[in-house]
């Protein structure tokens, strides 16, 4: 394996491009999008993935780039703050999800190739490699091809087919609130299936919107999400009528499901999946990490098995799911404290905020009140 192709430059697929060209391979990344996005959730880099920031050399600008937050609120319809959690505590950073892939992308930008404006059409393998055809580009040959184009993955449906995708009956909305980032402290309203949230960051803030809903939406419809969001948010107190106006009015909005992905193998002959391609766990933050973690972990088994892919690419499956599998088990109870689907569940969530206001608690909202997890929500 010499030359590869990976499919998204996000943060799977810029960590990916960093460590395959470090090894000599001629690495050519296609991403979908025109550049990079600017809006995204607020996520963590710890555990294996700070490691790996460590290794590439790229943690003092994530430090830069960090959030402000050090800590997590609930408020009520007036604004009064009901109990505190700490978000941050230990080794790890906090960044905004186009920050992280921004500069991930950047450690490597000269060493391989990158492509904006395109995606794969079609891919056709052999044993010794994949011929692949672009939307724009023309057709080329690579010895490996890496699909780290995330949740909607075009590879994989185009080499595994579909049906991987688990919706869970939520989503999640991001604007930037460009000039709004005072405090420290995430601020959260929670109405029954339904939480706003504002989120300090470093020079701007983030709105973040994330409720329950069975239906299926097009995920690259904008003036569609906008429209559900807000419906969904019609007649919330607090600050949810001039979030949903500064929505409106962004140039750029995030918006997708909460949604698991599970195969029972990432691997198909010269063609792997990584990151939320292969093993989404949207929600908690946990998927960037992974994410990166994956992307080493792929890199250094290629490294050792270069000449053997199919050994290589299920050392890497092999590894890389002892962390992945815990993470998707948590997703469903995690989602029962973030948004509780009933009043009674709102209650129960703000007791428990009140209760840990006065004590360290864990690391983060959704361990500081796992007892709440088997709530009736």
């Amino acid at each position: 394996m010499r030359t590869v192709l990976i499919v998204g430059a996000g943060v799977a697929g810029s960590t990916a491009a960093y460590w395959l060209a470090r090894q000599g391979m001629s690495v050519t990344v296609v991403e979908r999008a025109a550049g990079d996005r600017s809006s995204g959730s607020p996520v963590d880099v710890r555990g294996p993935a700070y490691d790996v920031a460590a290794r590439m050399g790229v943690l003092p600008r994530l430090r830069s780039a960090a959030t402000r937050a050090t800590g997590i609120s609930a408020v009520d319809r007036n604004g009064r703050r009901i109990g505190w959690a700490p978000i941050q505590v230990g080794r790890g950073i906090e960044i905004p999800r186009s920050d992280l892939a921004a500069i991930l992308a950047d450690a490597e930008r000269d060493a391989a190739e990158y492509r904006y404006g395109d995606t794969v059409r079609t891919l056709r393998q052999d044993a010794a490699g994949v011929e692949v055809t672009f939307e724009r580009a023309e057709p080329q040959r690579f010895d490996l091809v890496v699909g780290a184009d995330g949740l909607h993955s075009q590879v994989r449906e185009l080499a595994f087919g579909t049906g991987f995708i688990e919706h869970l009956g939520m989503y999640v909305a991001t604007v930037d609130l460009t000039g709004d980032a005072d405090g420290d402290t995430v601020l959260m309203h929670n109405a029954p299936g339904r939480m706003a949230a504002v989120h300090p960051a470093t020079g701007r803030g983030i709105a973040a919107f994330i409720f329950r809903d069975g239906a299926r939406y097009d995920h690259r419809d904008t003036a569609r999400h906008i429209e559900v969001v807000a419906a969904a948010y019609a007649g919330m107190g607090w600050r949810v009528p001039e979030l949903l106006d500064r929505m409106r009015t962004a140039g750029d909005i995030y918006f997708d499901s909460v949604s698991r992905v599970r195969l029972d193998t990432w691997a198909r002959g010269r063609i792997v999946l990584l990151g939320d391609a292969a093993s989404c766990v949207s929600l908690l933050g946990d998927g960037s990490s992974l994410a990166i973690a994956g992307a080493a972990t792929l890199s250094e088994c290629i490294a050792v098995g270069r000449d053997d892919p199919a050994s290589a690419l299920g050392e890497y499956e092999r590894r890389h799911r002892r962390l992945v599998m815990p993470r998707q088990r948590w997703m469903d109870p995690g989602s029962r404290v973030i948004v509780p689907a009933t009043a009674a569940g709102v209650v129960a969530r703000n007791t428990a905020l009140r209760v840990t206001a006065g004590i360290r608690p864990a690391r983060k909202l959704t361990r500081c009140v796992r007892n709440l997890v088997s709530t009736p929500s």
